[in-house]
């Protein structure tokens, strides 16, 4: 288990287009979030002891702050055949048995990931819904990073620096303070050829 911290992204990208399956046998795309006011993308794993401490966590903003108009989806993009539990089929089996409400999708070719920059599990981003040119609606990148200051036990939580973020935007201001790196297991890339 490699540990990793999330790379530094520029704020105010435009979030790479993805077609996606769920666990719930939908497609997923960046459009099927259009009426939100943001996304929050998070790249998560079913076997990351990092993402098993927060997933509830995660689960709970969803469940918080879909209401307020900011949209969750989980994405996994580990290989399974490195980690087996992590395969189309267990993903369906952890959202079941963990109780996702929000979107669970697999990104088989890692494609996704590489276009986002994901390194680690779990790698969170905070999107705001913007006008794109021609009237299209783009999400722009407003934070990335870490989900709070004790990512191994909860109760030790001091300052929930993603939940902070997702209040500024929904409010109109900027996202001020420093964007500390998300922290977890490698993302499980393919081998080819041997390496």
């Amino acid at each position: 288990m490699a540990l990793l911290y999330s790379t530094v992204s520029v704020l105010g990208s435009v979030a790479p287009e993805f077609y996606l399956p769920g666990v719930d046998g939908k497609v997923y795309s960046l459009e099927t979030f259009q009426e939100s006011k943001g996304l929050l993308i998070v790249f998560m794993c079913n076997h990351c002891p990092y993402v098993i401490a927060v997933q509830d966590r995660i689960n709970q903003l969803a469940k918080d702050y879909a209401p307020r108009g900011i949209a969750v989806i989980g994405i996994s993009a580990n290989d399974p055949n490195d980690r087996e539990a992590d395969s189309f089929e267990n993903m369906k089996l952890h959202s079941a048995k963990y109780g996702f409400v929000f979107p669970y999708v697999f990104d088989e070719t890692q494609a996704v990931a590489k276009a986002y920059d994901a390194v680690c599990t779990p790698d969170p981003y905070l999107y705001e819904k913007v006008g794109g040119p021609g009237g299209r609606v783009e999400f722009k990148l407003r934070y990335r990073g870490r989900i709070d200051d004790s990512w191994k036990e909860e109760r030790l939580v001091k300052e929930k620096s993603l939940a902070r973020a997702m209040d500024a935007l929904l409010e109109g201001k900027p996202i001020v303070g420093e964007q500390i790196p998300s922290m977890g297991c490698s993302i499980k890339w393919k081998r080819f050829n041997g390496k």
